[in-house]
């Protein structure tokens, strides 16, 4: 077994693989840029080494730098996460000629398959189905109109390299394709310096489903069941589940030995991952296409972990140490239902715009539970035990259910939930423009999905981020969409959900009085201390004994007595404790817990649970007649500015003053996180000043240009 791994990348995944390294006794080594310099991985590590600026290609992606750092420190293996170099064929084949471990497959594995166009090619030659499209190379944007013209609309424009939901483009119409084609390859070129860029036919209704492969170096493959990643924005991943709540025991069967073959036919070993997009409205179990097979560890490799009860991340180092897989096929068996969240640095009030900035505050819910069992000797003493607890059972996902859609429940679980947070920040902690904005990953396991789904709703109300903005309330609203929680999903989700964007989670009747109760708590905790430090001044101020709380369109009347709690002359149940200044409220209500997150205002509390925000405006009840007409603040008409979203750099200015635009008229391309986001006029007009020039490097709300 090694002795010392370095691990090639930063944040959570770095993380996550020291954690493991350091349960099988092996000794870690982290690399950081300027700007990770005092960050967890870096702390966590035994020894780090500095690569560079904060800019990735001067750190994370200097695999010479990287390889230097292995030697120096003595570091006989290297672990590359995902991102940065866990899918350069370059850095793993250099890393063999230097004599230090790849965890990871071999290089033309990774060759075979980081081509997104001859990968397409060795997956129809191996069997697999796939997509119809051109896979050659396109020379510019008239050919690329034509080859969509001829595949038929929508069509989704790739880089050649892409991964991770950068370098693509959906085109519904061939002015799509024109404004899109050049960027899709300036991202993938920007991102994984290949512009190459092919066409595909889009599936409707589609559903992404991705299956977990492991091999070993002795032609050993399995698959380890499926992945639902169909909740995505801008083709970004968002919510992951094992397994699906649409795939049936003989479609698992049938994707699973179709990636298996797939592997098999580029000599695959370690952990990978076959991408599939599956038709919503097949029920034949065939109706599904190769996508791509990332040759790596992926993000949501969690929620595998936590069904088949593995560590993924043992196995890999495990099979690059040249050990056999001992266990086969019919030894893999999914037990209950995981789901993971990714929280990211976003405002989902703001179009999901990118977020930056010092983490004020950051407590995640606390992790409850074990994931996975270790991959240590097992209690006869004979062999490793890999993974299951002794008493997994089958979740039946499905078999006896009528539709495609199996019945969350399962058949007759049994277990203890968890909770999972897997990151690699911590509070005042930066959140930097040169990264992935993903702060955390938060995932469950339950017995069943309904209650792993609770048990993220539950989590995320505990989940407490100050600073940068933050997508806990959208995830929050996510979970509890009556359409999600029936499982008919699909990677269109988010956008027919929501179509004029995110503005929090709608609040049931009983949840907006239980949230007036606690803001009359709240007040009545805040008055009384009042009275006491009054009460030390000589003074004697009694505090009011009915509070009225108004909240959006509702008012409440809650009496707060000796003789307990009525609201609107109705008793109350509700049991919690609260300090003037805590920001987070843990409150029993009629048998059920609520975690609420509480700030105090001027004229109130705001109130933060179940993906919303509700102001409560608090008054003592014989008070509030008389200020029921408060003047409010009309906010400033911004409209006639072009305004800057998001921090990030003006990489073109497609107007200039005197141009006459029309409203959806692209203005100008921002990138920022490596996405390119163009900006369009909101109306008609005429362009009076413009107030930024090309490759400026841009704050929020920055005036780009303003309209007549």
């Amino acid at each position: 077994m090694f002795k010392k791994i370095l691990v090639a990348n930063r944040g959570e995944i770095a993380c996550r693989v020291m954690r493991t390294a350091k349960k099988m006794g092996i000794a870690t080594v982290a690399v950081y840029s300027d700007a990770d310099a005092r960050a967890p991985h870096v702390l966590m590590a035994d020894e780090s080494v500095r690569l560079g600026p904060p800019p990735a290609g001067e750190s994370y992606l200097l695999a010479d730098l990287i390889l230097l750092a292995a030697k120096e420190t003595g570091a006989d293996c290297i672990h590359p996460g995902y991102g940065f170099l866990s899918e350069r064929e370059s850095f793993a084949r250099a890393c063999a000629d230097a004599g230090i471990a790849f965890v990871g497959p071999p290089p033309k594995a990774i060759a075979a398959m980081g081509d997104k166009i001859e990968s397409k090619k060795l997956a129809k030659a191996a069997g697999v189905n796939v997509v119809p499209g051109f896979l050659g190379e396109i020379a510019d944007t008239d050919e690329a109109v034509r080859i969509a013209s001829d595949i038929g609309y929508p069509v989704m424009m790739k880089a050649s390299a892409g991964g991770g939901g950068k370098g693509m483009r959906l085109a519904y119409s061939e002015q799509d394709v024109r404004e899109g084609f050049e960027a899709t390859k300036r991202e993938g070129l920007a991102s994984f310096g290949d512009d190459r860029v092919f066409i595909e036919k889009f599936i409707e209704s589609p559903r992404h489903i991705e299956i977990q492969v492991m091999g070993d170096q002795h032609g050993n493959i399995v698959y380890l069941g499926e992945r639902e990643c169909s909740i995505q924005r801008r083709h970004q991943k968002v919510v992951e589940e094992a397994p699906s709540p649409f795939v049936t025991p003989k479609m698992r069967k049938a994707m699973g030995e179709q990636a298996v073959a797939l592997a098999r036919a580029v000599g695959y070993f370690s952990a990978g991952t076959v991408e599939l997009i599956v038709s919503g409205a097949d029920t034949t179990g065939e109706g599904f296409y190769f996508l791509e097979m990332n040759t790596r560890l992926q993000v949501e490799h969690p929620v595998t972990e936590a069904v088949t009860g593995l560590d993924l991340v043992e196995l890999m180092i495990r099979v690059a140490a040249g050990e056999a897989l001992p266990f086969g096929q019919d030894d893999v068996v999914l037990k209950g239902w995981a789901i993971e969240n990714r929280v990211y640095a976003e405002d989902p009030y703001r179009g999901f715009l990118p977020s930056t900035g010092r983490l004020v505050r950051y407590q995640p819910p606390e992790s409850v539970g074990t994931p996975y069992t270790s991959l240590s000797p097992s209690p006869s003493g004979e062999g490793l035990g890999w993974g299951r607890a002794a008493d997994s059972t089958d979740v039946g996902l499905g078999e006896t259910a009528p539709t495609p859609y199996p019945s969350p429940e399962g058949e007759g679980q049994e277990g203890e939930a968890y909770v999972r947070v897997d990151d690699g920040v911590r509070e005042g902690g930066e959140v930097s423009i040169f990264y992935d904005p993903m702060i955390a990953k938060l995932i469950t396991w339950a017995p069943t999905r309904e209650e792993a789904i609770d048990e993220q709703i539950a989590a995320l109300d505990a989940f407490e981020i100050t600073g940068p903005g933050n997508n806990i309330d959208f995830l929050s609203a996510l979970m509890q969409h009556p359409r999600f929680r029936s499982g008919n999903i699909t990677t269109g989700f988010i956008a027919e959900e929501y179509p004029d964007g995110f503005h929090g989670a709608p609040a049931s009747d009983d949840l907006i009085r239980d949230l007036s109760a606690i803001a009359a708590f709240a007040a009545t905790a805040e008055a009384d201390r009042a009275r006491r430090i009054d009460g030390q001044l000589g003074k004697r101020l009694r505090p009011p004994a009915q509070w009225s709380v108004k909240i959006g369109d509702a008012t409440h009347v809650v009496d707060i007595s000796t003789d307990g709690v009525t609201i609107d002359g109705d008793d109350l149940d509700i049991g919690l404790e609260y300090t003037p200044g805590d920001r987070m409220v843990h409150a029993e209500i009629d048998d059920a817990d609520l975690s609420v997150k509480i700030v105090r205002t001027r004229g109130g509390f705001r109130l933060t649970t179940r993906g919303a925000s509700h102001e409560a405006r608090v008054l003592p009840a014989h008070v509030a007649p008389y200020a029921q007409h408060l003047i409010e603040k009309i906010p400033p008409d911004l409209s006639k500015f072009l305004l800057c979203p998001m921090p990030g750099l003006l990489m073109r200015l497609d107007v200039g003053v005197g141009d006459k635009v029309e409203a959806g008229q692209p203005l100008a391309v921002v990138e920022a996180m490596k996405m390119e986001n163009i900006l369009r006029a909101e109306k008609a007009g005429t362009v009076k000043t413009v107030n930024a020039k090309t490759g400026d490097s841009l704050a929020v709300d920055a005036i780009i240009l303003e309209m007549e």
